[in-house]
């Protein structure tokens, strides 16, 4: 009887591992609630008591599979803004952008990692209520910077590259005012659920926290459903747009240029054309990649706060995890879409650390020199410092 006790109790746990002092608090009913800590179950909802707690091994996994993704983003990201701020010709207006979007996903992962990772391995989380506030802030947080961040590099890209020498040149004050509406409006959406509209509680896995999306009573449904809103729709929304606009408009003036080459009696207005890749096809990828890799991260979360609104039953601790683990490969791939992609920072990153590069650098402008004809020198510097 003895060690059936222990196991509804869950202590003895994990051996090898100190046991805080504070767990097997639970209410002996086998569940996942069982080894929240006392002081933290005020912020549990009781849906997720009939729930049995994951096994050991989902645990260690998502340990490891977190510590190892946070290594490589927070060193990649770090690179990021290193190589950026350092070399001269990268510090320009819209680059900003990118600056912020990788200082964001440092922030996400060089913040939350480590506690997550611990308390995969413990099981539970392992820090206490005002830490798992201020985690789900953080989280919340720096998603979002990243988020809006890729929004204003899309209206960027969608400035040079559309509308072309009609559009206002991105300068630094512009650039600084798209990043202050992305980190100032993302403060204010994050920081309010401290002061009680919404609020951040364990998720179903019980070692991370984040905004609590089956809660009842219409404060929290209120939050969710209008944040939802702001922070997923309306981005996806402007990438549906402006990458759909540049897809077309960079098709276009490739068929115009296929047909003043046709008048001229020439196979192409461009010399070594026919030993390059197509920009059209090359552009449309990555905008394919960008929306899609985005769409990937973060649906998750979309549909396990909106599931937990309509019908709360079918959101389990395990679905949970895969919210919190698709979000975190976000800050992983970011610096690689958004930094090893661009043509003048592989170069930088060819001559300081030319063992992390991966391919030739030659033929990394096929993109900007395609899209840059018939527009400002100026212009075409800067799309090929985006593309």
């Amino acid at each position: 009887m003895g060690s059936t006790k222990e196991l509804l109790t869950w202590s003895g746990q994990m051996p090898g591992l100190p046991n805080l002092p504070h767990f097997a608090m639970g209410f002996g009913n086998g569940s996942i609630v069982d080894k929240i800590p006392a002081d933290m179950l005020f912020l549990v909802d009781r849906h997720w008591n009939q729930f049995p707690p994951l096994d050991t091994l989902t645990y260690m996994i998502l340990g490891v599979f977190i510590i190892v993704a946070g290594m490589i983003s927070v060193i990649g990201n770090g690179m990021v803004m290193y190589i950026f701020l350092t070399t001269r010709t990268l510090r320009t207006p819209s680059n900003l952008l990118v600056i912020n979007l990788a200082f964001s996903d440092f922030l996400m992962m060089f913040g939350m990692f480590p506690f997550m990772a611990v308390s995969s391995f413990y099981e539970v989380w392992a820090f206490g209520p005002l830490a798992c506030q201020i985690y789900g802030f953080v989280g919340n947080l720096s998603g979002c910077m990243s988020i809006w961040s890729l929004a204003m590099i899309a209206i960027d890209r969608y400035n040079v590259i559309v509308r072309g020498i009609s559009a206002q040149p991105m300068t630094y004050c512009r650039a600084a005012g798209y990043i202050a509406y992305a980190n100032i409006s993302s403060l204010a959406w994050c920081i309010v659920p401290l002061f009680g509209w919404g609020r951040y509680v364990p998720e179903g896995n019980m070692t991370v926290c984040g905004t609590d999306s089956v809660s009842d009573d219409w404060n929290n449904k209120s939050y969710v459903v209008i944040y939802s809103v702001w922070v997923y729709f309306v981005p996806l929304f402007i990438f549906i747009f402006c990458y759909s606009a540049i897809v077309r408009a960079v098709a276009n003036h490739e068929h115009q240029m296929r047909e003043q080459a046709k008048k001229m009696n020439v196979q192409s207005l461009r010399s070594a054309d026919s030993n390059k890749a197509s920009a059209e096809i090359k552009l449309a990828k990555i905008a394919l990649m960008t929306i899609t890799l985005w769409f990937i991260a973060w649906t998750p979360y979309l549909v396990i706060n909106i599931q937990g609104q309509i019908d709360k039953n079918s959101v389990t601790p395990l679905f949970t995890v895969w919210g919190s683990v698709f979000a975190k490969c976000a800050a992983v791939y970011n610096p690689i879409v958004y930094g090893i992609s661009h043509p003048k920072y592989r170069t930088a990153l060819a001559e300081r650390f030319p063992w992390m590069v991966c391919g030739s650098t030659k033929n990394d402008d096929t993109v900007s020199n395609a899209t840059t004809e018939g527009s400002t020198t100026e212009k075409g510097d800067e799309e090929e410092n985006k593309v």
